[in-house]
């Protein structure tokens, strides 16, 4: 561990800062359009297009370091980010924000993939493991911190955005400044969609529902938070017990992924997350009990990205897992564009109101338990003793890092193999 902080402190540390600065600006702007009058649906437009432009950018990101390198692809990027930033009190109208969170979409994809990369060229065979934990435990301490910096300044003035503009602008000097030689970059040709849905249907089906969960989460529980009329700090609380409840969840329920069986661990999983938010639907009116709903959701959902991955691999030669991530990736993708828009459609004040927040996640989440069901009845469930490890990621991951963790978790299984041939 000492030895992966020496060796990519000046990385984790900006991507912390890149962290906060991203998380800031989701719940900032949730609770900005509520003073800016916009409509639930406008919203969700709005933070629909961060995820548009995050799929592309995870699409074109590596042909631009193929093309341009590392650091002047990690340094144009993250200066757009910055720039949006400053531009979004600027100019407070839907169209303005959604054609922002699609550049700050497109441009947070291309420096997490960059930033993956370089941090896996750091790391070596004995420390990976290590340093991709450190880099998701990095990505949830800046998320949740970014939620108390919404009490830094009023968010129906610049201050704020400020604050977001300046850690992103200062997040990449200590990378720049201190990472070297940059890293070749590779990528492996991705599986068709076709012949991912083949091979685990659930995995597929899976990705897509629990995109529309995390979008969902990440772009409107601070909408939700400002329709219901918490104060500030109870947005800021709200938010952050969501990835709270991620970070805490993540391996108790990896432990139970490589002792059981996953599909049934897949629909329990779902179901529970599902009667959080039912929970959070029906008693919603207590804040207590809101922390609690938003505890169990973001808990239960943000680990079954994980665990969805870990039972597509089950289906999967090792030599195919790394072309599967591709695919994976996308598919959650396209869950993520579509959530918000549903759910700002459903908490309109002429269909559900806020309460649409919690129903489309429990429905989303009921779905994949059911489905989870009908595919236990499909084909045999796979041994525990031949399952692979889980590898554990954050659904905010791109497929670089998602790669890095499929290789991690091939070789787990092939020293478990040979420490059995040897026994």
């Amino acid at each position: 561990m000492i030895q992966v902080l020496s060796s990519a402190w000046a990385l984790l540390l900006g991507m912390m800062l890149l962290m906060v600065g991203n998380g800031l600006q989701g719940t900032l702007l949730g609770v900005r359009g509520e003073i800016e009058g916009f409509s639930t649906l406008e919203m969700s437009v709005v933070m629909s297009a961060y995820f548009l432009g995050f799929l592309g950018g995870s699409r074109m990101a590596p042909e631009m370091i193929r093309r341009v390198g590392h650091v002047r692809v990690f340094a144009a990027l993250a200066s757009f980010i910055s720039a949006v930033m400053i531009l979004y009190p600027t100019f407070t109208n839907p169209i303005a924000w959604s054609v922002g969170r699609v550049i700050i979409g497109f441009c947070f994809s291309g420096v997490y993939v960059t930033a993956e990369s370089w941090l896996n060229n750091a790391a070596n065979n004995e420390n990976r493991g290590q340093a991709l934990s450190l880099y998701m435990i990095v990505q949830m301490v800046g998320i949740v911190s970014a939620q108390a910096l919404l009490l830094a300044g009023d968010p129906a003035g610049y201050e704020t955005f400020v604050i977001a503009s300046v850690l992103i602008s200062i997040s990449f000097a200590p990378i720049l400044l201190s990472i070297s030689p940059t890293p070749a970059f590779d990528t492996t040709k991705p599986m068709t969609l076709r012949e991912l849905l083949k091979i685990s249907p659930l995995g597929c089906v899976g990705m897509f529902l629990l995109g529309g969960v995390f979008a969902s989460q990440f772009g409107m529980s601070a909408v939700y938070g400002a329709k219901v009329g918490l104060s500030l700090a109870q947005i800021s609380i709200f938010v952050a017990t969501f990835y709270v409840g991620a970070m805490l969840m993540q391996y108790p329920l990896g432990w139970l992924s490589d002792r059981m069986d996953r599909r049934f661990l897949i629909l329990l999983v779902s179901a529970v997350g599902a009667g959080g938010a039912v929970v959070g639907m029906l008693f919603g009116s207590s804040f207590s009990i809101l922390l609690v709903a938003a505890f169990l959701i973001g808990g239960l959902s943000n680990p079954l990205y994980s665990l969805l991955i870990a039972h597509t691999n089950d289906y999967l030669q090792h030599e195919d897992m790394a072309a599967a991530s591709g695919g994976l990736v996308f598919i959650n993708g396209l869950g993520a564009i579509t959530g918000p828009l549903i759910i700002g459609w459903l908490m309109g004040d002429a269909v559900f109101g806020p309460s649409g927040f919690f129903l489309f996640m429990a429905a989303l989440m009921f779905a994949l338990a059911a489905y989870a069901a009908y595919r236990s009845t499909q084909r045999p469930t796979v041994p525990v003793e031949e399952t692979g490890q889980m590898p554990a990621m954050y659904p905010a991951a791109t497929q670089v890092a998602l790669g890095v963790a499929q290789e991690l978790a091939i070789e787990a299984d092939l020293e478990e193999a040979q420490s059995k041939g040897t026994a």
